[in-house]
């Protein structure tokens, strides 16, 4: 087949892709999104067995042009008419839905979806003639417009917590900072009137962030029941192609919720761990009246503090895996953090970590005097269901933003004494136990086999020894016998009985 040149888009295109509720697997969408962002979108994905509202709620708060959908579960036309139809009633009927589905979905559906709304849905065909390229520009054509071209009545509907208002004017203010500076100017202006404090998490890439955030909006939610928060969460654009993967939402699993808004911003910039534009999404939140705002960076190098231009309270997270002690030295955030969080807390070598970046914290700020528990690093692992780690994490995150800026959100939750500890499915020492049970049938086998050799042998030994007891004259007993007990001792107990026994069981 020709190579398709790809389509080059004359404005950014965001994409939210997913795998539908109940489905196996993302394996598919997984290939296209991959093409989206090499062919320079910028792609929101949610994984697999996502829902319609979940899929929808995204879209519409992360201002996308289009959603991409793999369905292979067989109920596509009700599950694409109800995202269709959603987007409408919620105000967001621009949005393009397209979608495959291989041969799960008829040619008869694929019409009546199409009928009804739907973009388009790719079938078998579509992809033997013009390819996972050709598909992807079809795609990137049909979604290569502005989302919101300008601001109108927004500062009217912001403070209302106009989800597409927000989304929008966080749009244009990404898009069209010039054209957008009035607008961002009154933006300012309003968001003076709310002190909600901001959180900025940063840390190295893989560390965990986003999980980590996902556990601290879980606790929030039950702690805080009458607040609201909203997460700009950041990741890095690709200096070749411009696109971008925003995968943080994957980790995210308590924010669909209406008290929580989050916006996922590519950096649009190399070598940088936050969008030039975060400043402006974060005053279109606090002008919103989000009582908290958390600030998400992309992984950052160890010189790297460019989120304390932007937050009241800063955490950084990193991993017990950092190297040696004098690694940890080289670590600006170590001077500015107001708090740590050593993640993934289940690694070998995690208290030794805690030990070390206690130590440099207490240099780095001179309070050589204070006890170990009084350093404000923590050790978690927010890959575990209500970790202790997590919980003392959160409480001294209230308790700082209290004192820092004067928000006091009186969440009920104490610190404990309690540290991370893995509550194993399987104990490590049984990690091997499948190995175990294979090992465990194949050495039976093995002995089995070589009881049957042994007895087989027997046996034969047994016919000779017969065959000489009747002929005396080949003067061959003695020998035979000394061979049939050889190996009459190598047989185990339990099949010397089951052979004795065996004319017995012949015979009934």
């Amino acid at each position: 087949m020709q190579q398709v040149e790809i389509y080059k888009p004359k404005n950014k295109i965001r994409f939210v892709t997913a795998a539908s509720l109940f489905d196996g697997h993302d394996a598919t969408i997984n290939i296209m999104r991959r093409i989206l962002q090499s062919s320079g979108a910028e792609v929101i994905h949610l994984g697999h067995n996502r829902s319609v509202d979940e899929v929808v709620n995204c879209a519409i708060q992360e201002d996308v042009q289009g959603i991409a959908m793999t369905s292979y579960q067989g109920g596509h036309i009700e599950y694409f008419k109800y995202m269709y139809d959603l987007l409408q009633e919620r105000g967001s009927g621009h949005i393009k839905i397209f979608a495959g589905g291989g041969g799960v979905i008829l040619p008869t559906e694929i019409e009546e979806l199409e009928s009804y709304g739907i973009s388009k849905i790719y079938s078998p065909d579509d992809g033997r003639k013009m390819g996972l390229q050709g598909m992807i520009n079809d795609m990137l054509i049909k979604t290569d417009f502005v989302t919101k071209a300008e601001i109108t009545d927004e500062l009217k509907t912001i403070p209302n917590k106009e989800i597409t208002a927000i989304a929008g004017a966080i749009t244009v203010a990404e898009n069209d900072p010039e054209g957008a500076q009035e607008f961002v100017n009154e933006l300012k202006k309003l968001s003076l009137n709310n002190n909600a404090p901001i959180l900025g998490i940063t840390g190295t890439g893989g560390a965990g962030k986003s999980s980590l955030v996902d556990e601290l909006v879980r606790r929030f939610l039950v702690e805080v029941p009458d607040k609201t928060l909203a997460i700009i969460s950041v990741d890095p654009s690709k200096r070749k192609t411009g696109g971008a993967l925003l995968g943080d939402r994957i980790r995210m699993n308590a924010i669909n919720n209406q008290r929580v808004y989050m916006r996922s911003l590519a950096t649009r910039q190399a070598n940088l761990a936050l969008s030039k534009n975060v400043q402006e999404s974060i005053d279109i939140c606090k002008a919103a009246g989000y009582d908290l705002i958390i600030v998400e960076t992309s992984g950052i190098g160890q010189s790297d503090t460019e989120i304390t231009e932007h937050c009241d309270v800063s955490l950084y997270v990193m991993t017990p895996e950092f190297g040696a002690a004098t690694q940890l030295e080289k670590i600006d955030m170590l001077d500015f953090a107001d708090l740590v969080a050593i993640n993934k807390f289940d690694k070998r070598g995690a208290l030794d970590a805690l030990r070390d970046v206690r130590k440099q914290y207490k240099r780095n700020h001179n309070i050589f005097d204070a006890k170990d528990e009084e350093i404000p690093v923590y050790g978690t692992m927010a890959s575990q269901f209500n970790d202790p780690g997590m919980n003392n994490l959160f409480v001294a995150l209230m308790d700082k933003i209290r004192v820092k800026t004067g928000t006091d959100f009186k969440a009920k939750m104490e610190l404990t004494s309690d540290q991370s500890e893995k509550i194993y499915i399987i104990p490590p020492d049984r990690i091997r136990y499948l190995a175990e049970i294979a090992e465990s049938s194949q050495m039976y086998n093995e002995w089995v086999n070589k009881q049957v050799g042994i007895a087989r042998k027997m046996y034969q030994l047994k016919g000779v020894i017969d065959l000489a007891v009747e002929n005396e004259s080949l003067g061959l007993g003695s020998g035979l016998e000394n061979a049939y007990t050889f190996f009459e001792e190598q047989l185990d107990g339990d099949c010397k009985r089951l052979l004795r026994q065996w004319p017995d069981t012949k015979r009934a």
